[in-house]
């Protein structure tokens, strides 16, 4: 099984990055209804892995808190291949990371080591030439200070993801609230 832990994204934030999707000039949009924060990726697991991570999350104590999103940027070095919408004061969220990983690599996950830059995916991007980079830097010039609603985290999940050719499905197995 693909699947991944993440904070979900509510209705009036999805609702906002949906109308700054309209504005993006090119690429593939990710579908709203799939748009979360990914506090770790699992990869590909057996069934009895997702489990022991199930049930080490299911011990994870952690209080409720604020996020914002805030702030965009790409993936890519010369080429952009994402676009993405960042999280204003990312620190409690960090620091649920933190707690998150200890517990997954205490399941038994081989979890890479990469360093956590919490965002949303707004779009992919295929080849891109001079000319859409013009227009990518004119949209994230224009948006940078894009509106978005603070929301209060009060759980995160553990999600199931199947690709398919227009995109990646996700769904959600388990919930663990925050305290």
């Amino acid at each position: 099984m693909r699947a991944f832990v993440a904070i979900d994204i509510p209705d009036p934030v999805r609702d906002g990055l949906e109308d700054l999707q309209e504005k993006i000039p090119f690429g593939k949009l990710t579908d709203p209804e799939q748009m979360h924060l990914t506090l770790a990726f699992l990869g590909e697991q057996p069934d009895d892995l997702i489990q022991s991570a199930h049930e080490a999350m299911e011990g994870i104590r952690f209080p409720v808190f604020d996020l914002q999103l805030g702030g965009l940027g790409t993936f890519g070095n010369r080429e952009p291949t994402v676009l993405w919408a960042g999280v204003k004061d990312p620190a409690q969220l960090k620091a649920l990371h933190d707690r998150l990983l200890p517990a997954l690599h205490g399941a038994g996950l081989p979890l890479e080591r990469k360093r956590f830059r919490p965002h949303v995916t707004l779009a992919r991007f295929d080849r891109t030439g001079p000319e859409e980079h013009e227009r990518l830097a004119r949209f994230l010039s224009r948006w940078e200070s894009f509106p978005s609603p603070p929301f209060r985290v009060e759980s995160f999940g553990l999600w199931r993801s199947t690709l398919r050719p227009k995109g990646a499905i996700h769904d959600l197995l388990a919930e663990y609230p925050l305290t």
